[in-house]
């Protein structure tokens, strides 16, 4: 029978895609809230250095791993590593994201590819290297940060949100074999609306200018503390904003309504005056030091009562899916 998660002072935490933005956020969340173990891994050498330094900080034993989330063998050899240096691994969080906006008619198919390898195929890395781990150490908890898109999908986002749709189906079945399976791992996915990360910034874009988040826009510090609390309290699925709520209602309740709303406002939404720079993250890594909050991050929202509840309160459901898991087998 699986042991309750540790508490976060007492945990081992590996953050997949901690360069910036919410990877970034939640590993310093991690450590302000007493956890003293963090391995933290990315594409970005020069922003893990710097996150590492601020980790130390904090006081935590922070280690750098450079890890490309699309390369399976560097991902095992990132659970190898943290099992080395402290024993076991408790928390796994993966966060990697990449997007690209413009048509279907714009993208390339190769451009599709790349978003699909690391928006979906590096989560199902991760989570075969992850999951075994985490049995390991008799239980723990796999969190994959996913998007409110993988519920409702907007116009110029095609690859992004067809690849949180696939995600978010890999952790449903996951999370029930799992079940199956009577493994002492939890599966929790984060479901983001629109956050004022560097992501905008990073995105390639055919627009002509630099894409923004459909407003309203959240502080990733608000994803980070999602993200810790279900290392201790996981639930199947968190949404992180109220504005979350919105699409995923829209989408079940009407979506034709849904669409023809965003046909109208979808590229208003997500569009800005501000020239694109030409540069993007797709096939580099992040550059520079590395930041949790983007250009967008001037007026944000720091307070959540739809996360605050989806974090805190467990379903009917859940609580079934536990009691199956923890039922002897025959």
């Amino acid at each position: 029978m699986a042991a309750p998660p540790r508490p976060v002072r007492d945990q081992v935490v590996v953050v997949l895609g901690a360069s910036s933005g919410i990877g970034r956020a939640t590993a310093l969340e991690f450590a302000r809230q007493g956890c003293t173990r963090i391995v933290v891994a990315s594409r970005g050498e020069e922003a893990l250095g710097t996150l590492v330094e601020e980790l130390t900080r904090k006081g935590a034993e922070a280690v750098a791993v450079p890890t490309d989330i699309t390369d399976q063998a560097a991902v095992r050899a990132l659970v190898g590593a943290a099992e080395a240096r402290f024993g076991r691994i408790d928390t796994f969080v993966t966060v990697p994201g990449v997007g690209i906006w413009g048509s279907v008619r714009q993208i390339d198919l190769d451009e599709f590819r790349r978003v699909t390898e690391v928006n979906y195929i590096g989560h199902v890395a991760a989570a075969q290297a992850a999951v075994p781990a985490l049995e390991r150490a008799g239980g723990g908890v796999l969190i994959g940060i996913g998007s409110v898109e993988g519920y409702r999908s907007i116009p110029l986002h095609a690859p992004y949100s067809a690849s949180k749709f696939a995600l978010r189906a890999f952790y449903d079945a996951l999370r029930v074999e799992l079940a199956e399976e009577k493994s002492p791992v939890e599966v929790s996915q984060i479901l983001p609306a629109g956050i004022a990360t560097p992501f905008f910034e990073h995105a390639r874009t055919k627009l002509g200018s630099m894409p923004k988040p459909p407003p309203p826009v959240y502080a990733p510090e608000l994803v980070a503390e999602a993200v810790v609390r279900a290392s201790v309290h996981p639930r199947r699925e968190i949404p992180v904003g109220d504005a979350a709520l919105g699409f995923i209602a829209g989408q079940r309740f009407s979506p034709a309504l849904t669409d023809a709303l965003l046909s109208l406002t979808g590229r208003q939404l997500q569009t800005t005056d501000r020239p694109d720079d030409g540069t993007d993250i797709l096939d580099t890594p992040t550059p520079g030091p590395g930041r949790v909050r983007g250009a967008f991050a001037d007026q944000v929202l720091t307070t959540s009562p739809v996360t605050r509840v989806a974090g805190a309160v467990a379903r009917p459901g859940e609580l079934l899916l536990r009691a199956i898991r923890k039922r002897p087998s025959a």
